[in-house]
């Protein structure tokens, strides 16, 4: 397939002032324009992949902001406008008046080639969700995905809501092909023209760009069931991102809080409450856009929202175009900053994914009472004498420990950083200490009865959350002195270091090796910084790389 750009520049320059356009095509590189900003009293800049330069010396004058609004033909219910059969968009910022007081002037391009990649996805009949971030290049590939079906005798209709995909005016952008374009009055009417575009007009395929309210995820999951293919985008980085979105958790059949019983919760070594899948998805493949020439594909939506609820992050596969246009593939597992839940530290990550993510905290979903339950003085004397001699043989000796309602992954990641020996055992017979939860401790549940007619130590959390299993450890293990520094901080310090090294010239830095919500943090902190980081090695050598490589 051939690649090739088309872009209308000239179009798009004849609406702006002379003065500007002289100041662009001085500055040239207009292949790399990106869009052309103006904001009343301030001075207009020009916006390239890499670089953001003033075309001014002079703040931008009301009537400079007139003359761009006059030559458009007027702006829609979502402050859009554009020129007739291009794909430049105009975007207007407006005051409490009414009066337009900042444009944003996009370049509009149509890029064909852009879906070999992925080509054998769209064309396999699946409905598909695209997924990334603004800017990422899902409209053009949505665009160029409607031309290729249309070329394919399917017949195929495009909801456009804001002529993003087929272009402004009632004659559609030739990038669109044979399909057909369906133009939205209204963004928060996009849902009743998709179910019109099923019921009017007899289609196999419908594209829909910008899925973002609950209601057209409602619409997209009717045109399924309805087995028509669905080719859709919605704002986000990965499919985490949708599973903590409410509003579009349903494209991946939405998750619930299921209760378990105790046999059942001891089976799955967790706790009572959990989430699970509520229904099957709208689509049934997920493309995770990482940039515009990498992407993260997860073929079967249902399985990989099923492993990451459960903690164990399905393999998905990651696909990359190289300079000479070759495309590669390899298996990837999500890292342990990307996944919903935490995993085993055997699991760990695989291929060159780009992390970028950022996970779900399994605690956000879990309803504890906030008052303390102190122990009876049985089980806070018993916790002593585990502490005592944990602490007369050092913290060398392995303790075996017994979870009942926590998670055993919690406790060997608190184990790791804490530098700790800890066992989990699967017979209570044979453990040091048993951990367990206030939830269950309170109901008094034959194994809590067994275990203190045995004499084993009983350690109440009051919540099910990683602080409270490392103060556990920290307890029997005595280790309160080595709180005196907190890790994070050290970890943080380490990150704020390491930037400042890469400002100063260097071209990667390698952080010390940390757990994996350390290491979740230091990349946080990064990405605030407008810098690349990625994680390496195998657990428990696992380290984060910081590179001169800013994000877009």
């Amino acid at each position: 397939m051939e690649y090739r750009i088309t872009d209308d520049i000239d179009k798009l320059m004849a609406v702006l002032p002379p003065y500007l356009v002289e100041n662009l095509e001085y500055i040239g590189n207009l292949d790399q324009l990106v869009e052309v900003v103006m904001d009343l009293g301030r001075v207009p800049s020009a916006r390239y992949f890499g670089a953001n330069p003033f075309i001014s010396n002079s703040e931008t004058t009301r009537e400079e902001i007139d003359y761009v609004v006059s030559r458009l033909g007027g702006f829609d219910a979502d402050n859009r406008g554009g020129i007739e059969r291009t794909l430049h968009r105009i975007s207007a910022i407006r005051n409490r008046a009414g009066d337009v007081v900042g444009l944003t002037c996009r370049v509009g391009r149509a890029v064909y080639g852009t879906i070999d990649i992925i080509e054998d996805l769209i064309t396999s009949g699946k409905s598909v969700l695209i997924l990334g971030a603004p800017g990422v290049g899902k409209t053009t590939m949505l665009r160029e995905t409607a031309r290729i079906l249309a070329d394919r005798s399917k017949r195929v209709v495009i909801v456009d809501t804001s002529n993003e995909i087929g272009g402004d005016g009632d004659i559609p952008h030739p990038a669109i092909g044979l399909a057909r374009r369906m133009q939205v009055a209204q963004p928060a009417l996009q849902h009743e023209v998709m179910i019109e575009a099923v019921e009017n007009h007899n289609p196999e395929v419908i594209v829909i760009d910008e899925i973002g309210r609950e209601l057209e995820a409602r619409a997209a999951r009717t045109i399924a069931e309805r087995g028509v293919q669905l080719i859709g985008t919605a704002h986000g980085n990965t499919l985490e991102n949708l599973l903590r979105n409410p509003t579009l958790s349903d494209l991946v059949g939405g998750i619930q809080a299921v209760t378990l019983s105790d046999e059942e919760a001891r089976r799955r070594r967790t706790q009572k409450t959990v989430l699970e899948r509520r229904s099957p998805p709208t689509f049934e493949v997920l493309i995770e856009i990482q940039t515009r020439d990498q992407m993260v594909i997860h073929d079967d939506i249902a399985a990989a929202v099923d492993a990451n609820l459960r903690g164990y992050p399905r393999p998905a596969e990651l696909r990359s175009r190289d300079e000479h246009g070759s495309i590669h593939k390899q298996t990837v597992v999500p890292d342990l900053e990307q996944s919903m839940m935490r995993r085993p530290q055997n699991q760990h990550s695989r291929g060159t994914g780009r992390s970028t993510k950022q996970p779900i905290d399994y605690d956000e979903f879990v309803v504890t009472e906030a008052e303390p339950m102190p122990p009876n003085g049985k089980t806070r004397r018993k916790k002593e004498e585990i502490t005592e001699s944990a602490s007369a043989n050092g913290t060398s000796r392995t303790i075996q420990v017994y979870a009942y309602g926590v998670p055993h992954g919690r406790i060997s990641e608190s184990a790791s950083m804490l530098k700790v020996s800890v066992e989990i055992v699967e017979n209570m017979t044979n453990a040091d200490v048993l951990v367990t939860t206030k939830n269950y401790y309170r109901r008094r549940p034959k194994l809590i009865v067994d275990a203190e007619r045995r004499n084993i130590p009983i350690h109440v959390l009051r919540a099910n959350t990683e602080g409270q299993v490392e103060n556990f450890l920290i307890d029997i293990f005595h280790l309160e002195d080595s709180k005196e520094r907190d890790p994070f901080e050290v970890a943080l310090e380490d990150v704020r270091q390491a930037v400042s090294k890469i400002r100063a010239g260097e071209e990667s830095v390698d952080l010390k090796p940390q757990v994996a919500h350390i290491r979740r943090r230091q990349h946080e902190l990064i990405r605030s910084e407008n810098l690349a980081s990625h994680s390496h090695g195998s657990e428990p050598n696992r380290y984060v790389r910081i590179s001169r490589q800013e994000l877009n």
